[in-house]
């Protein structure tokens, strides 16, 4: 029993994990130079454990990276290179923000929770590109208002879509766990 547990788990982390790398590439796909990190910050900070939230914010930035290079054709230079690492610098501070966040508010998974730790990520990335912004890539031309509210707008779209995609995949999860045709042995995944 244990190991079917332990194996459902998995499952679901592998499922959760890859959709969100998926929904990345989409997302970075359709809106090009605004890629909601702080909505999978969020997401990863209030469904995975540190070190996989962290992971999984990486793997998210290089899936944005990869289709803004490869597929869209971001500009080859060294400031595009370093608006890149600094845009993966700030969702790194993100999740790390949302997941303290979480912290300080307890143990249970809320809404409230992940709303407060989107309040505070969404505040620290923004935070953290500015002062990049300011101190390095000399200028603050996409900080005006706008900008940051179409950037605040994707996120919390992004963030309600994927807190649905996670309310999803944990009942469907729940629901094939309880189906006895379901259940498929380990060594199939093998």
């Amino acid at each position: 029993m244990r190991q079917t547990t332990s194996n459902k788990a998995r499952w679901q982390s592998l499922t959760w994990l890859s959709l969100l790398i998926a929904a990345s590439a989409a997302l970075t796909t359709w809106f090009a130079c605004i890629t909601p990190f702080v909505a999978f910050g969020v997401m990863a900070a209030t469904t995975l454990s540190r070190r996989n939230a962290l992971g999984l914010t990486v793997a998210v930035w290089l899936a944005n990276q990869a289709v803004g290079f490869g597929l869209l054709h971001y500009p080859s230079t060294g400031t595009s290179v370093a608006w890149g690492v600094a845009i993966g610098g700030a969702a790194v501070i993100g999740t790390l923000t949302a997941q303290w966040a979480i912290g300080r508010l307890g143990s249970s998974r809320s809404a409230v929770q992940a709303i407060a730790a989107f309040v505070s990520a969404f505040a620290l990335y923004e935070l953290a590109l500015y002062v990049v912004a300011l101190s390095i890539l000399g200028g603050t031309r996409a900080f005006a208002a706008p900008i940051v509210g179409q950037v605040l707008v994707v996120n919390t779209a992004a963030f309600i879509g994927l807190y649905g995609l996670n309310q999803a995949v944990t009942v469907g999860i729940a629901y094939l766990g309880r189906r006895p045709s379901a259940h498929v042995s380990p060594a199939r995944f093998a």
